[in-house]
């Protein structure tokens, strides 16, 4: 028994002085890259968006639509990076940009109107083009040789250029129109690869909207949900130097 504990605690001391081993034998790339007070660099990535919606309460209309759900679809995003280090472990990013994504619904309608309806869609595509200013905060751990791991979070106001809310006279029915005013708060994680000459980066986060982006119609595609929310997932890829 003696002896499997010494094993053990050999075992383990080896294994935490392996990675201070490993560090000691080559200088680590750009060694005082996140010593610098201000920084910049570009993001691109892909993104998969819905929409988090309530199935209208109406009874009648519920007779004409038995439901609605929203689909993830894809989409692109390229943001500018600016870099402020707050103390060794916490730093402040602006990230203005411009975020390409559309949201699919598929409406389920009842036997009843399909059968006296032939001109009905059984699903529709809203597509948006943000312009983003998000503000996040990155929790960075201790940095192993080339690599450190982080989190962030943060929040992201946004407008909708193409919103079409301000067009009263709109009689396209094919378009469902939303608020151009969103507002995000973000979460994510990420891991940060020390090159030789630039910073690389690959980021996992979801961005929850807070306000209804719904705009009431007089039509059932519109009224078939209380409340149009917006879900975002982003998979970016961050160059920093």
């Amino acid at each position: 028994m003696f002896g499997v504990k010494r094993i053990v605690l050999l075992t383990t001391l080896v294994l935490w002085l392996l990675p201070v081993a490993m560090a000691q034998t080559r200088a680590a790339r750009l060694g005082s890259f996140d010593n610098r007070k201000l920084h910049y660099g570009i993001q691109v990535g892909y993104t998969q968006s819905k929409f988090d919606l309530n199935f209208s309460e109406n009874d009648t209309l519920r007779q004409t639509i038995m439901g609605v759900t929203s689909y993830y679809s894809p989409g692109f995003h390229i943001n500018v990076i600016g870099d402020l280090r707050l103390s060794d472990n916490l730093n402040l990013r602006l990230l203005p940009g411009i975020t390409l994504i559309s949201r699919d619904m598929a409406y389920s309608w009842s036997e009843a109107y399909t059968s006296t309806h032939w001109k009905y869609d059984t699903r529709r595509t809203v597509e948006s083009v943000y312009g983003e200013i998000p503000l996040e905060l990155k929790f960075r751990a201790k940095r192993y040789t080339d690599f450190r791991p982080y989190l962030t979070a943060g929040a992201s106001w946004g407008f909708d250029f193409a919103s079409l809310r301000k067009n009263k006279n709109n009689n396209d029915e094919s378009i469902i129109r939303l608020n151009a005013i969103d507002l995000r708060y973000t979460a994510g994680v990420g891991f940060d690869f020390f090159l030789r000459y630039v910073k690389f980066a690959i980021e996992f986060k979801m961005a929850f909207g807070l306000l209804d982006l719904k705009v009431m119609d007089d039509d059932y595609y519109t009224k078939s949900t209380d409340n149009l929310y917006s879900r975002t997932f982003m998979l970016s890829f961050t160059f920093e130097g």
